[in-house]
């Protein structure tokens, strides 16, 4: 797997979720309200899923743990800091689940999922404050957005060392033609 630099992906991905710092500040400033309710959507989450069958395999054996770390995930991202160290935890987030042979897909709906069970908590935080509510699901959707576009770097990554081990084909030659595919074409290196 070739080496990522974890301060440029943290950059680009705060960039593409549109993930600010007043995001980051509106999180740490939500999280008091909000961490009494985390096991809550922790427990909807991991409920909702079992009930998508493709998902018991992954989820056998191993729900309570599971839960654990998916609460100790939500806390993180409502406490940072949203740094590259923060970039390479979410990094290796994706690399656990392309590990266990999890479907990308899964990973995507399932920041869906989440961003569906925090909704309902949002909105009883803020109570009738539209505008807070507003500004709190704004930085919920960068940050989870954030997360997902690290965590799919490591399918990424993965793929491209499948495809290498299949074809026999190095790193330095895959870079080449790579570039040349993208002189080519006009598509801009990521």
């Amino acid at each position: 797997m070739r080496e990522i630099d974890f301060s440029q992906l943290n950059q680009q991905a705060k960039l593409f979720a549109g993930f600010d710092t007043d995001d980051e500040q509106v999180l740490r400033d939500a999280h008091a309200l909000l961490v009494s309710q985390l096991d809550q959507v922790t427990d909807a989450f991991y409920e909702e899923l079992g009930q998508i069958e493709d998902a018991g395999p992954f989820l056998e054996g191993r729900l309570e743990r599971l839960k654990a770390t998916h609460r100790r995930w939500l806390e993180n991202i409502f406490t940072g800091p949203y740094d590259e160290a923060f970039a390479a935890y979410m990094h290796q987030v994706g690399v656990v689940h392309v590990q266990v042979r999890l479907p990308e897909r899964f990973m995507a709906s399932g920041i869906g999922l989440i961003g569906k069970h925090l909704i309902p908590v949002l909105a009883s935080a803020c109570q009738d404050d539209h505008q807070r509510l507003g500004i709190l699901m704004k930085a919920v959707n960068a940050v989870t957005t954030y997360c997902l576009i690290i965590m799919q770097v490591s399918y990424r990554e993965h793929e491209l060392d499948r495809f290498r081990d299949v074809t026999g084909i190095s790193e330095a030659l895959y870079n080449n033609l790579a570039a040349a595919y993208r002189q080519k074409t006009g598509v801009p290196a990521e």
